[in-house]
C-alpha cells in the first residue's frame, strides 16, 4: 500500500470519527433546547397530558437518551432523517431542492472567487510594493474586515434598489422553474459570497508566494541561470499553493455554513434559510440533518485539500516516499 493511500485512509477514518462526534453534539444540542418534539407537534394541545404522553410514547421520547440517539444514528446511516415536524414529509425529500439551490450558489461563488483570488495573490506577490500591490492589498483588507451581511446590503443598495435597478433584491428562486432560467436570482448572493471569501485567499497566496520567492532554493535556481518563468512555475508556485489550498478548502467549507446569513438576507431558498426557519419552528429532524450535512462538507473539503496539497507540493510528495 502506497504512503499516499495510507494517508488518505487515515484521513477518511478521522473524518468518520469527526462526523460521529458531531452527531453526538448535534443530537445533544437539539435535545437540550426548550420543549420537545411532542410539544412542537401538538402546539396548544400539549396541555392535554394524555395526548402528550401518548405522542411521546409513539415517538419514542420516553426511552433513555442513549437509545434515542442509537435509533436516530441508525436512521442517519440509512439516510433516513425522519419526517419534518412542520410539513410532515420526509426530511430528505424536503432537502433535495434546497441542497441543489445552495450547491449551485456555492459553486458559482467558488468558480469565480478561487481563480480570481489565486491570480491576484500571485500577481501582487510578483509585483510587490507597486501601486497594483498596494491597491489590491488595501481593497482585500477592507473587504476582509466587513461581515458578509454588510457586503450583501451594499450590493442590494447599489444594484437593486437605490443606484441601479439591474438585479432583484430578493432571490426568490421558484422550485417549478429550471435553475438555468433563474440565474439572475443567483448573481447578488454569489457576488456577496465571492467578495467575502476572495480577500482571504488572495492575502494568503500573496504572503506564501513572497515567502517562497525569498527562499534559498528559489535563489539557487536563479543563480543557476534558469529562466524566471521556469523558476516561478516549477519551484515557486507549486510550494506557494500548499497553504493557499488549505485556506481555500476552509473558505469553501465556510461557504457551506456562511450561506446561512447570505441566504437569509436575500430570502434565498437554500439550506441556510431552511436552517433558520427550522430552528425558529423547533423542527429538530430538519436541524439535525442540515447540521450533519454542513459537517460532511467541512470534512470532505479538508480531506480534498490535504490530498491536493500533497500532490502539488514537491516537498510533501518527497516526504511520503
Amino acid at each position: 500500500m502506497s504512503p499516499l493511500l495510507k494517508l488518505i485512509l487515515m484521513r477518511i477514518g478521522l473524518g468518520i470519527l469527526t462526523l460521529l462526534l458531531v452527531s453526538v453534539v448535534v443530537f445533544g444540542a437539539t435535545q437540550a433546547l426548550p420543549g420537545d418534539t411532542a410539544q412542537a407537534i401538538l402546539g396548544k394541545d400539549a396541555v392535554n397530558k394524555v395526548r402528550y404522553e401518548a405522542l411521546r410514547q409513539q415517538l419514542g421520547l420516553n426511552r433513555p437518551i442513549v437509545q434515542q440517539y442509537a435509533g436516530w444514528l441508525g436512521g442517519v446511516v440509512r439516510l433516513d432523517f425522519g419526517n419534518s415536524l412542520v410539513q410532515d414529509e420526509p426530511v430528505t425529500k424536503l432537502l433535495a431542492r434546497r441542497v441543489e439551490n445552495s450547491f449551485v450558489l456555492v459553486a458559482i461563488a467558488a468558480l469565480i472567487s478561487i481563480p480570481v483570488s489565486l491570480l491576484l495573490g500571485s500577481l501582487t506577490a510578483l509585483r510587490r510594493d507597486t501601486r497594483f500591490d498596494v491597491s489590491v492589498s488595501i481593497g482585500s483588507l477592507g473587504l476582509a474586515s466587513l461581515p458578509e451581511f454588510v457586503i450583501g446590503i451594499v450590493l442590494i443598495l447599489l444594484f437593486a434598489t437605490q443606484l441601479f435597478h439591474w438585479l432583484p433584491a430578493v432571490s426568490n428562486v421558484s422550485p417549478t422553474v429550471p435553475i438555468s432560467q433563474q440565474l439572475e436570482m443567483f448573481i447578488l448572493p454569489a457576488a456577496t459570497l465571492t467578495l467575502a471569501v476572495a480577500p482571504y485567499i488572495t492575502r494568503i497566496l500573496r504572503a506564501s508566494t513572497i515567502e517562497v520567492l525569498e527562499s534559498e532554493y528559489v535563489m539557487m535556481a536563479r543563480l543557476k541561470g534558469l529562466p524566471e518563468r521556469l523558476v516561478l512555475n516549477r519551484h515557486a508556485l507549486p510550494n506557494a499553493l500548499a497553504p493557499a489550498l488549505q485556506v481555500t478548502a476552509l473558505n469553501l467549507a465556510w461557504l457551506a455554513g456562511g450561506v446561512v446569513v447570505v441566504e437569509y438576507l436575500f430570502s434565498f431558498p437554500g439550506i441556510g434559510s431552511l436552517l433558520v426557519d427550522s430552528v425558529a419552528n423547533r423542527d429538530m429532524p430538519m436541524v439535525q440533518a442540515i447540521c450533519l450535512l454542513i459537517a460532511c462538507v467541512y470534512v470532505l473539503a479538508n480531506l480534498t485539500a490535504d490530498i491536493l496539497t500533497i500532490l502539488v507540493s514537491p516537498r510533501l510528495r518527497t516526504g511520503l516516499r
